[in-house]
């Protein structure tokens, strides 16, 4: 009996597949073939990934739905000049400004840009003002987070609190305290702000229309930039005394292992701005690509063709969404253990073999 009705379910299905395409083609073939080159052409997917990625003076929410965001300009012969990036959308020129890939440009009547003149950007783009959204949401968690210590003293947690609370515990146990030692509470609220800005943007990344903050290069580029300069400005004689004399190497190695300690100076933060960079963006590369080969099928075969091949990309693309919440915490999971340990490294005496031991005080546990 079900055996029958799915049978049934199937033929009908399949009868209605066909006749939809065969609908579509003849719809096509009336508008001819001119038309339905133009279709394919008008579909570009270098151009849909692009536009998703990057940073843009409109925040786009949906197709059709875009907030304008303040565009502010300042020039030695106009000085400051703030106004809304919708007055620049599609190539206009407004004010003798016009955008061309991303950058303003001072034009003349003709449209021609004009030389000698500098114009300094402060626009607030989307991911600028993404990240102003994540700056407030994570002084607003965190404020109420601290209230709710003060007013419940001696009392279990709850509400936010206890949300956060074994996540805080996490990064201290798990990360500051067996990578820092003794010096782990300097260092444990720079680690704890890396770890929420990272994982807060990583997930606002992912909602529909969010911006790609930490898949910007400049971003992570200021991340690591920040981790450069705790490491080395807190870095003992026993860090530097290592670049110049690296323990247990004979003197004519010296020559070969003094520039690769040195690079590895650098390698170290260009490490954590290109993995953080690299992972959020081809994730969403990824998930924009499987999107894009609905719209292909449908320029290809119609939109049978394309309703038939989103039943097999949907759910592919919500997996890639589970993977990509997973990678959100990875991410900011490595970014911050990788600091701790660069830190560490910098930080540690030469006799020390092992931070994560002895350093709670006698007649206590490491937690």
């Amino acid at each position: 009996m079900i055996r029958s009705v799915v049978n049934r379910v199937l033929i009908v299905t399949a009868l209605f597949l066909s006749s939809l395409s065969l609908a579509t083609a003849q719809e096509h073939t009336l508008d001819g073939q001119e038309t339905h080159q133009e279709q394919k052409e008008k579909f570009n997917v270098g151009d849909m990934i692009m536009h998703h990625i990057r940073d843009d003076r409109g925040w786009e929410f949906a197709h059709g739905i875009t907030l304008p965001l303040p565009v502010i300009l300042y020039s030695a012969d106009r000085g400051v000049e703030v106004f809304s990036s919708s007055r620049l959308d599609h190539g206009a020129i407004y004010n003798n400004y016009k955008s061309e890939h991303g950058h303003l440009h001072r034009v003349d009547e003709a449209g021609k840009p004009v030389e000698g003149i500098h114009v300094y950007d402060f626009s607030i783009t989307k991911n600028v003002a993404s990240l102003m959204l994540s700056a407030i949401i994570l002084v607003s968690i965190f404020l109420t987070v601290a209230n709710g210590y003060k007013n419940n003293k001696g009392k279990a947690p709850k509400g936010i609190q206890s949300f956060l609370e074994p996540i805080v515990m996490f990064v201290r146990d798990e990360i500051a305290k067996p990578n820092l030692g003794p010096a782990y509470e300097k260092y444990l609220p720079y680690l704890l702000t890396l770890f929420f800005f990272i994982l807060v943007n990583n997930l606002l990344g992912l909602l529909p229309g969010g911006a790609n903050l930490t898949g910007n290069i400049a971003v992570t580029l200021v991340l690591a930039m920040v981790t450069f300069f705790v490491v080395n400005l807190n870095g003992n004689k026993h860090y530097w005394a290592h670049l110049v004399k690296p323990t247990g190497v004979p003197l004519a190695l010296l020559p070969i292992m003094i520039p690769v300690e040195i690079v590895g100076v650098f390698m170290k933060p260009f490490s954590l701005m290109v993995r953080l960079f690299a992972n959020i963006t081809a994730g969403h590369i990824i998930i924009l690509s499987l999107i894009a080969l609905i719209f292909i099928a449908n320029n290809l075969g119609g939109t049978a063709t394309g309703f038939g091949v989103s039943l097999i990309v949907a759910p592919f693309t919500i997996f890639m969404n589970l993977i990509e919440l997973l990678v959100a915490f990875l991410q900011a999971f490595i970014f911050t253990l990788l600091t701790s340990m660069y830190i560490g490294s910098a930080i540690e005496d030469h006799h020390e073999a092992d931070h994560g031991i002895g350093f709670e005080g006698p007649g206590e546990e490491i937690g």
